[in-house]
């Protein structure tokens, strides 16, 4: 490839790096809208839960478990027609959004069972013997404390949501991805392909620094 090419081609880099982010946030925020309540709800039902329904908490689990444990690539694919239903199409990177959404929704669940899992009983009895409800326990005892881990947890998320949209690429999905394998792979393109990879690194360093300094200024706070 000519130099000229070459900078053409990396010139497209700015909006690639555009076009992951916004997969990747607006996909979190989606995730975050199914699996949240989700993994609330996990934990309620839970052996060691407010309300225990244990065959209830088996089913859901093994489902969320199952969906975590699916290739994304496969997922994307099994889903073409769910997204071309909603959007009218199943290239670019609003439609990656959607897999990308229903992949990480699984995860947050398991993410925020964890840490209300790990909020101490004593706390959530003194609430109890204060007259609290579940609902008031869940909204002013349960999430307050579990806080600092549930922002490590979506930081993860974020983590693994940025690699699967570049994933997402391989089919076109638009962003980074696409742009190192289409540009970079294809081609034969080696300095694209790394330049998109470093971006992608820079993104993940990011999130994960500023996961890890919110997650700590929660605590101090407490």
């Amino acid at each position: 490839m000519s130099s000229e090419r070459l900078l053409e081609v990396l010139s497209m880099l700015p909006a690639a790096t555009v076009e992951t982010v916004y997969m990747t946030f607006v996909s979190t925020f989606f995730a975050c809208l199914m699996g949240f309540p989700l993994g609330v709800y996990l934990y309620a039902a839970s052996p060691a839960g407010l309300v225990p329904r244990r065959l209830l908490y088996n089913v859901l689990s093994r489902i969320v478990n199952l969906f975590r444990s699916f290739p994304f690539i496969i997922l994307m694919i099994l889903l073409i027609p769910l997204t071309r239903l909603i959007i009218r199409t199943s290239i670019g990177p609003v439609a990656a959004i959607i897999p990308l959404s229903i992949a990480a929704a699984p995860f947050v669940a398991r993410v925020a069972e964890t840490a209300l899992s790990e909020v101490e009983l004593g706390v959530i009895t003194a609430a109890r013997a204060m007259g609290s409800t579940n609902f008031q326990i869940i909204r002013k005892v349960l999430i307050p404390e579990a806080m600092p881990a549930l922002i490590s947890g979506l930081a993860l998320t974020i983590i693994n949501l940025i690699g699967y949209s570049a994933m997402a690429g391989a089919i076109g999905g638009g962003g980074l991805g696409n742009l190192a394998i289409r540009y970079g792979y294809y081609r034969f393109t080696t300095d694209v392909m790394i330049a998109a990879v470093i971006v992608i690194l820079l993104f993940v360093e990011a999130v994960q620094i500023a996961g890890t300094l919110l997650s700590r200024y929660l605590l101090s706070k407490r």
